[in-house]
């Protein structure tokens, strides 16, 4: 590879595949010419690529692309917008040229690609579009419907079958089951609600579905058809965290191989076992092992490179110490000129800045509000006939970073919107807290763009004649380096746009930012300079965002927003689904325990009322019922009043924190001292809390497994 990043990856000794001419595209899916996916036993060659190079007028995306890919690989294509990322997918099926090098794929192998670019296809449901997928099955159902009449005539007739017809039946019928013909209708229903379509909006014309719905049809057609090969551009981007799940899922039974280009770090590192890098240079880099250890692999090589240049410098600078001293004199002219051929000769070791180290993104802090930020009281909200929130409560505390989580549609865009104060509701309550500035960022804001201005001239339009000077930082923080901000709104990506619109909220930021979806088109790169700015952020941030990574980082709560329904979890992302699973797990368990009971019962056996009361065992049963009722509530209790004093002590440790944060403190070295020991000491008191919180935690589920057994 010509790229600093990485070594040379060493393709291994393999059979030569077969190229393959460019095929026409029918949908998604390309190279159609079976069923079956491949085994992950044999590990077969799929593609390998040979040097290849792409070019975009004077401008290399990559050059010395090689790599190989065999069934089971899960290889990750990152790097900046821009780099070439599609650009190599749509390359590698056949919907690109390249400028040199080579795709080999073997013989027959099938590739799909998801496609950024939808078309609606109006006239077809949701449910017919997905089946389109599986059009070879219906072309041997029909097949086969046709060689059993043809049976049935001959039958009737009296006549033998011939055997070419009855191993032709026989070969046919194999195939159709391998391929998963009888249970393709079960399969499509199961994937479509999986991404979210249940039988209502599986029955729906896609006219009627927004691009990021069509989005994950294309998505169903990609994984029925199971191509050999999963070509994938921001797969995650139109999906919501129980879809992502889902599709995760799916991905880990997937036999074949899938390159996936993705900003989604927490996607990296549960899907990926291999990296490649478009350095956005013109460098191509191939890393061994998953999304974390491509991490530590480029940083160490980095680290190898400094130390590289660090000695040629000093190398040359000798040479150089040399030539100046002696190239005057006789006697040691000859050695000043060798030394001077040998410095022409040296090939410089290039070090190219770290931009993640680089650029940082601080966010000025907002004046101080009051503790109490916003409530809603008694919300009710509907669109036409179809009730979203029906009597509603929701609190926001100063300081907090509450992310909202559930299903596309459940209703978290109307939240956000309402407590912005962007839509009206039917009825309720909405209060703003003392001081309270809000900031409202949406994806419909990037169409606010003048496409005629540049980067400069949109964020300068926002700007007091003050802030002029800080709008380059500003723009370079959010990665708008030299001559970007110099760009046209019209020709920048989504991602870009993106940025812009996030420039202008932070110009003056309030200290309330409601932000849905502000990773959206982001890669990897200004994802991580917006994670950290909004993780020192002093305010109060309510979001919506499907980058687990992003929420974990920022969260201090998690609400579930489902059926019109508010569950509020304390903690990050991960702390969030881990209380769901021990949810699942206890209401699975109750599930299975009543099955059993009922299954158990004999018939008949309902109970019989006794004269002169109940049965004497019936009355025990209630008497532990109604003590296990009395615990639970009495459990219940103590843990919403230790949930109130954790919200309690964490505010008091938000004052001390703040109070250390004022420079005017600086000079008294006791008050600070003193200051130090109420954090300490509060910190203690809320690990403290939060280990009786997680006891009674589990004394409520260890009496919930008593209740089922």
């Amino acid at each position: 590879m010509h790229d600093a990043h990485a070594p040379r990856q060493r393709l291994p000794e393999s059979p030569a595949p077969t190229d393959l001419p460019r095929p026409p595209h029918a949908g998604i899916l390309c190279r159609v010419s079976g069923l079956r996916p491949l085994s992950l036993e044999d590990r077969a060659l799929l593609l390998r690529l040979d040097e290849l190079e792409k070019r975009i007028g004077d401008r290399v995306l990559f050059q010395g692309a090689s790599a190989v890919v065999r069934a089971g690989d899960r290889i990750g294509i990152v790097g900046p917008n821009g780099a070439g990322k599609t650009t190599m997918l749509r390359a590698l099926i056949g919907d690109e040229s390249h400028d040199g090098g080579r795709i080999h794929h073997a013989r027959g192998i099938r590739l799909g690609l998801l496609r950024q670019e939808i078309d609606p296809g109006a006239s077809r449901s949701v449910r017919e579009e997905a089946q389109t997928a599986l059009a070879e099955l219906d072309r041997l159902e029909n097949d086969l419907r046709h060689l059993e009449k043809e049976m049935s005539e001959k039958g009737s007739a009296g006549e033998s079958l011939p055997a070419a017809l009855t191993e032709r039946y026989d070969e046919i019928s194999h195939r159709f089951a391998q391929g998963g013909g009888f249970e393709r209708h079960a399969r499509v229903a199961e994937i479509l609600a999986g991404l979210g379509f249940d039988d209502a909006r599986a029955d729906r014309s896609l006219s009627t579905f927004s691009g990021g719905w069509l989005m994950r049809v294309e998505l169903a057609k990609l994984l029925l058809g199971q191509p050999d090969i999963l070509l994938l551009d921001e797969p995650t981007n139109h999906l919501d965290l129980p879809s992502i799940q889902f599709f995760e899922a799916t991905l880990e039974r997937f036999p074949g191989a899938v390159l996936v280009v993705s900003h989604d770090r927490t996607f990296l590192r549960r899907q990926t076992n291999r990296i490649i890098e478009l350095d956005g240079r013109g460098g191509f880099g191939l890393y061994e092992g998953g999304y974390d250890r491509y991490l530590q692999q480029r940083e160490q090589h980095r680290e190898e490179l400094i130390a590289r240049k660090a000695n040629q410098d000093r190398v040359i600078a000798e040479k150089e110490r040399f030539i100046e001293r002696f190239r005057a004199k006789a006697t040691k002219a000859r050695q000043a000129q060798s030394r001077i051929k040998a410095l022409e000769k040296i090939e410089r070791v290039e070090v190219e800045p770290d931009r993640r180290r680089a650029i940082r993104l601080h966010i000025p802090t907002p004046q101080r509000s009051g503790d109490r930020v916003l409530t809603l009281r008694d919300l009710h909200k509907k669109y036409a006939d179809d009730p979203v929130y029906e009597g509603i409560d929701f609190h926001v505390q100063r300081g907090e970073k509450i992310a909202l989580a559930g299903p596309n549609g459940a209703g978290k865009s109307t939240l956000l919107r309402i407590a912005a104060g962007a839509i009206d509701f039917d009825s309720g309550e909405r209060t703003l807290g003392h001081n309270v500035e809000i900031a409202f960022f949406a994806q419909h804001q990037l169409e606010s763009l003048d496409p005629r201005l540049s980067v400069l001239e949109e964020v300068a339009r926002d700007a007091r004649t003050d802030e002029l000077p800080r709008l380059r930082g500003l723009l370079g923080a959010l990665l708008f380096t030299g001559d970007d901000v110099e760009k046209k709104i019209s020709i920048l990506s989504g991602g870009e746009k993106a940025r812009v619109a996030l420039a202008k909220l932070l110009l003056r930021p309030a200290n309330l930012l409601i932000l849905d979806e502000p990773t959206n088109h982001l890669d990897i790169e200004a994802c991580e300079v917006l994670e950290e700015a909004f993780s020192e952020f002093e305010g109060t941030l309510i979001f919506v965002s499907h980058d687990r990574s992003f929420i974990n980082a920022l969260a201090t709560r998690v609400v579930e927003v489902d059926e019109g329904q508010l569950e509020e979890h304390l903690g990050n992302y991960d702390a969030y689904l881990e209380r769901k699973a021990r949810k699942n797990e206890h209401g699975a368990s109750s599930d299975a325990a009543s099955a059993k009971t009922r299954l158990a019962a004999p018939a008949g056996s309902a109970r019989r009322e006794v004269p002169g009361g109940a049965p004497k065992h019936d009355k025990q049963a209630r008497l532990r019922e109604r003590e296990r009722r009395k615990s639970h509530d009495r459990i219940t209790r103590k843990i919403e009043k230790l949930e109130e004093r954790i919200a309690e002590e964490e505010e008091r440790k938000q004052a001390i924190t703040d109070q250390l944060a004022d420079p005017a403190v600086y000079p008294d070295h006791e008050r600070i001292q003193a200051i130090q020991v109420q954090e300490r000491e509060v910190g203690e008191t809320i690990d403290s809390l939060y280990s009786e919180w997680e006891a009674l935690s589990e004394a409520l589920g260890e009496l919930a497994e008593a209740e089922e057994r």
